[in-house]
């Protein structure tokens, strides 16, 4: 044969004889058979081009061959054929004009999205190995892909049959076969592995936020189911429809009655403020409320009447608003019904404005700024008078629409229910509400149960981009990070006891993330702040210094414990939930409450929990987070203050603490963390046994500060730390990340100021800037005023913490 007369080192597999050879047998189907010519070489010659010989025959020279391919080589481009040469079938593609001994394997790479096999994947997970057939490869590495027989059994011939069978080099590297495009599977370190090989679980982008390990102490009487309606996708789909209609016909009513947009963020105070007084059977939108008209959204519009007034930043800014609050004032006292009284008053600010900005020469920005605010209160009052009946009818207008998508939301469900002959529930236990049982005893708190029968569920859809997972039903698409939907598994498998085999987990899923979604309203950042969360290393301090294990104001996306009271007890229940915080009534445990920034929220907040407080002889512990805000002052906020129950507050200055962003989720990783704008306050309430047993001394409340200011400190130094490098979160009420110094006073029922005395070290990415000289010396002075030290005893005490923490830096 001629493999014998050639030297086996004399050439390099895949040559270019071998291809003009290949290229020449798949084409001697016929009675004239192609051989390629090769000369001897010179030692050190390239080899020359061989010239095709025709040769006839009477008989064939190699065996019948069954073409036994899979379909998807065959429309590839494959056939296999007989190699005279060595003897043995190969595999020729007359695409590519490609050559291979070994079967081509499925779905390893496309020829239309690439070409040259970039993105191969090399078998062995040998990195940088060059795919079969790239153009360039080099005479070694050609040789590894193909070898000849005659190199491997030598110049025996007669055990040809039995080397056939043999391990080749070739099997080193997997050969690319350009095949239709087919879906890629999980990425794994080598490349992108096999239809059938398992995938190995994504990489964690970011360290974990929470700890689903933690067990429970807090104590409850058992209660009864709530009877509400089971979520469906189809339900969840009209509902969200039915609620970006009212946040349009809202929108709408604004620019038509008033000239004005909707209040930012309006809508989703509304429906906050709302549901705390709603007695109605719709777990998101209020149907059942006294009285109709809203006072947070009565009082946010007049705000904006006659213009919405911006962040002013330069003096040209601050000109331009004056001028256009003044013309509108004037505008809107000549086109409505106003008193001679009012009508004459504004006239005649307005005018002197007018005759301000002509004559005044060169008015600086505080100049324009005092002047605005100036006209503000002289015209405000009588512009809202003049408005009042109109933003009334808004606001009842908005309402009205609220109620009747409930009733259309509720027939929905009913025929939903009849659809799949369950039974349907009594007009008078509709009511969303948790029914007592019949027997009174104490138990350790478990996740909101409903009354209704589930019903079948239809398919979700999902798939993987990147490290989001994305849900898909009727082609409304949700998404979420790959890590939070681990969590949502892992939360679900705790929290779920009708779902063993977890055929209804991607559809109550997507029902969850549907309905927060349609919470927070369509913008992209609208309603994130309503969904913060603390930093990791404070929920470890709150955990071990104070025994907390459980979150009043959470979610199944933003909690960091399993236990936790969230908006929705339909869709959060399956995920741990206990439903609403109003709705349920400890006797004992100790709980953190970060509650959203709405003030009928908070008021409501503290009267439920002094209540709780007020009838329970077990230890209860409630530590709450809210905003400082002082212009005006929340009613909450003094009433904490005041409380009988209060045992120590801690103030967090603004600026010197960070939020974890509501919409953690989806988010990107720089978009995590949002500075608080504002003060924190921290309050402790406790009854008699729960001060006994989580009492907030100095060191714990030194170890919560060091909490804040580790994580600042970490994030530079380890920021792949899980544990300890979670950027700052999210809830307002954080302590300074920075390496500062605070002050904590702990005057027996007394409140503890933080006043961080910043350093340049130590503020890694993430962390709150460094406070100023000014507001260090403001918070300093708002410390001598309300927490004065007469004695010398608790200054003495004072400098000893301040010397530990100064040794601690």
């Amino acid at each position: 044969m001629l493999s014998k007369a050639v030297r086996a080192d004399a050439e390099p597999a895949m040559s270019a004889e071998q291809h003009n050879s290949a290229r020449n047998n798949h084409a001697a189907a016929t009675a004239v058979a192609v051989v390629a010519a090769v000369p001897a070489l010179a030692p050190g010659a390239s080899p020359a081009h061989p010239q095709p010989v025709p040769v006839a025959h009477a008989q064939p020279l190699s065996p019948p061959l069954v073409q036994d391919l899979p379909d998807e080589l065959i429309q590839g481009g494959w056939s296999k054929c007989w190699s005279r040469r060595e003897n043995r079938p190969y595999f020729y593609n007359r695409f590519t004009k490609q050559s291979l001994w070994e079967l081509p394997a499925l779905g390893q790479h496309d020829v239309i999205s690439d070409p040259l096999g970039l993105n191969a994947a090399p078998v062995g997970g040998v990195p940088g190995a060059p795919a079969a057939g790239a153009t360039g490869a080099s005479a070694e590495d050609a040789a590894l892909r193909k070898r000849r027989l005659s190199e491997e059994i030598g110049a025996g011939v007669a055990g040809a049959a039995s080397a056939v069978s043999k391990r080749t080099k070739s099997e080193d590297v997997m050969p690319v076969t350009p095949v239709a495009p087919v879906p890629k599977g999980w990425k794994t370190e080598g490349g992108f592995a096999s239809p059938t090989q398992k995938p190995k679980p994504p990489t964690l982008p970011f360290p974990i936020y929470w700890n689903l390990e933690v067990p429970t102490n807090a104590v409850i009487k058992e209660r009864g189911l709530f009877d509400t309606f089971h979520p469906h996708p189809e339900v969840e789909l009209f509902r969200a429809q039915l609620t970006v209609r009212l946040r349009h016909q809202y929108q709408e009513l604004c620019q038509q009655r008033e000239g004005v947009d909707a209040p930012r963020e309006s809508f989703n105070r509304w429906l906050l403020e709302r549901k705390v007084i709603d007695k109605g059977r719709d777990p998101m939108l209020p149907s059942d409320c006294e009285p109709v008209v809203s006072v947070s959204m009565f009082r946010e519009i007049l705000n904006d009447i006659p213009i919405r007034l911006s962040r002013i930043k330069y003096r040209d800014d601050a000109k331009k608003q004056l001028f256009k609050y003044a013309e509108a004032a004037k505008r809107m006292i000549d086109n409505r019904n106003a008193s001679p009284d009012s009508r004459k008053i504004v006239k005649w600010n307005v005018e002197e404005t007018f005759n301000w900005l002509r004559k005044e020469p060169s008015p600086s920005k505080e100049d324009y700024l005092d002047r605005l605010d100036h006209l503000r209160r002289q015209c405000g009052p009588h512009l809202a008078e003049v408005a009042k009946e109109s933003v009334e009818g808004i606001c009842a207008k908005i309402f009205t629409l609220s109620c009747d998508y409930v009733k259309r939301i509720r027939d929905k469900n009913l025929d939903m229910l009849k659809e799949n002959k369950l039974a349907l529930p009594e007009e008078a236990a509709a009511v969303a509400v948790a029914v007592p049982p019949a027997v009174d005893r104490l138990v350790y708190c478990f996740p909101a149960r409903l009354s209704i029968p589930p019903w079948p569920l239809p398919r979700v859809e999902m798939h993987t981009e990147n490290d989001m997972t994305c849900l898909r039903y009727r082609g409304e698409m949700v998404k979420i990070n790959q890590n939070y939907f681990n969590k949502l598994e892992h939360l679900y498998r705790l929290g779920s006891t009708d779902d063993p085999r977890f055929e209804k987990f991607l559809a109550r899923v997507w029902c969850l993330l549907r309905r927060y979604r349609t919470m927070f309203g369509v913008g992209g950042s609208e309603g994130a702040g309503l969904h913060g969360a603390l930093p990791v290393p404070v929920f470890e301090a709150l955990h071990r210094h104070f025994g907390v294990t459980f979150e009043c104001f959470a979610s199944p996306l933003n909690c960091y414990f399993r236990q936790y009271c969230s908006a929705f007890a339909d869709t959060d229940g399956y995920f741990g939930s206990r439903g609403p915080i109003l709705d349920f009534n400890p006797v004992s445990g100790s709980f953190e409450a970060n509650p959203p920034f709405g003030e009928e929220l908070m008021n409501a907040m503290v009267d439920h929990f002094e209540n709780l407080m007020s009838s329970s002889t077990e230890p209860l512990s409630f530590i709450v987070f809210v905003p400082e805000w002082r212009e005006p002052v929340t009613p909450a906020l003094l009433r904490m203050e005041e409380s009988r129950f209060k045992r120590r507050q801690v103030l967090v200055p603004a600026f010197e603490h960070e939020y974890r962003n509501g919409a953690q989720h989806v988010c990107k990783g720089e978009d995590l963390h949002i500075r608080a704008v504002h003060g924190t306050a921290i309050i402790f309430l406790q009854n008699d046994a729960g001060f006994a047993r989580w009492e907030p001394t100095a060191d714990r409340l030194r170890l919560l500060l060091e909490a804040y200011r580790v994580q600042g400190r970490q994030q530079q130094a380890t920021p792949s730390t899980p544990s300890t490098t979670a950027p700052s979160s999210t809830p307002s009420h954080t302590a300074s990340t920075s390496t500062s110094s605070p002050a904590v006073e702990s005057s027996a029922g007394g409140s503890a100021v933080v006043s961080p005395t910043t350093s340049s070290a130590g503020q890694g990415e993430g962390s709150g800037t460094a406070t100023t000289a000014a507001a260090a010396e403001q918070t300093e002075n708002h410390d001598e005023t309300k927490q004065p030290v007469p004695a010398e005893e608790p200054k003495k005490e004072e400098d000893k913490i301040l010397e530990s923490i100064e040794e601690w830096i």
